[in-house]
Parts: C-alpha cells; sequence; structure tokens
C-alpha cells in the first residue's frame, strides 16, 4: 500500500519556505521537492485558504508564509491537507454479517480510533518552529552546506 505523504513533503516546503527570503515560485518550490509544480500549487491552495501561506502572481511573485512558525502546528497543517488517512490498516469489511468478524471490528476499530486520537494529540504539540529549530542544530552540528547542494538555500 502506497503511502500519504503529503504531510511530511508540505512541512519540508513551509521550512524551505522559511529559510528563504522573498516569495517563492511553484516551480522553485517543486524542484526542491522533486516534483511538478501543479502538484505544489494544489498542495499550497489548501494552506492559503487556511491563512498559512499567501500568494501573488507575476513578475516577482510565488509563495510567502503568512503567520509565524511558532502559531502553526502539525495538527494545523494536517487540518488543512483535508485530514488524510492516518493509518494504513483498517477492517477488512465496514458492515460484516459474521458476529466474529464484528467481534474483530469492534477491537479493531477501537484500537484504531485510539492511536489516531494519541497522534493527532502529539501532532497538536509539535510547531513549525519546533522544526525549524531542529533543523538549525542539525545544520550548526554538520556545517553550512554547499552551494550546489539541492538544500543548500
Amino acid at each position: 500500500m502506497k503511502r500519504d505523504s503529503r504531510l511530511s513533503g508540505v512541512l519540508h516546503v513551509l521550512l524551505h519556505m522559511a529559510e528563504h527570503e522573498g516569495p517563492m515560485t511553484s516551480e522553485t518550490l517543486a524542484k526542491a521537492m522533486q516534483t511538478n509544480p501543479v502538484v505544489i500549487r494544489r498542495v499550497m491552495a489548501g494552506l492559503r485558504e487556511a491563512g498559512y501561506v499567501r500568494s501573488e502572481k507575476g513578475h516577482g511573485g510565488g509563495w510567502t508564509l503568512a503567520c509565524d512558525l511558532g502559531a502553526i502546528t502539525l495538527r494545523d497543517i494536517y487540518n488543512a491537507l483535508g485530514h488524510p488517512s492516518l493509518l494504513a490498516m483498517g477492517n477488512r469489511t465496514e458492515a460484516p454479517g459474521c458476529l466474529v468478524e464484528q467481534a474483530v471490528n469492534a477491537a479493531l476499530s477501537e484500537a484504531f480510533r485510539d492511536a489516531e486520537a494519541l497522534l493527532l494529540a502529539r501532532f497538536e504539540t509539535v510547531t513549525l518552529a519546533a522544526l525549524s529549530a531542529d533543523f538549525h542544530a542539525r545544520l550548526k552540528q554538520r556545517g553550512p552546506l554547499p552551494k550546489d547542494h539541492p538544500h543548500g538555500d
């Protein structure tokens, strides 16, 4: 089963934007993410609607952050992405006639709800500012990246 990596990708994009002065075009962000600019525009539209980024058209335009990194949590971004599924597992059928499968579904459904609640609660405690601080600590430990490195901007 294919993983949904949109949350990871969007967080990556937002941290790049935080490190860059001025607007970043969809093309520049797509290059950093090794994807198509249309994918970037589609994902960023939800973030714009939530008020986390803004966009300007025309020469010198692009995407910029619209609020402080300390004010945005992983849960906020998850919500802006439309609440993608957190778990790859699920029940075999949603409305089984078999009593055994009903018992299995009841146990699994409760465990899945608990796991999702725990993960979402954790998402609420992590801000983009914390991710940025972690990046800067790693950068300080490693030393500056060369300019030709894809993430050396």
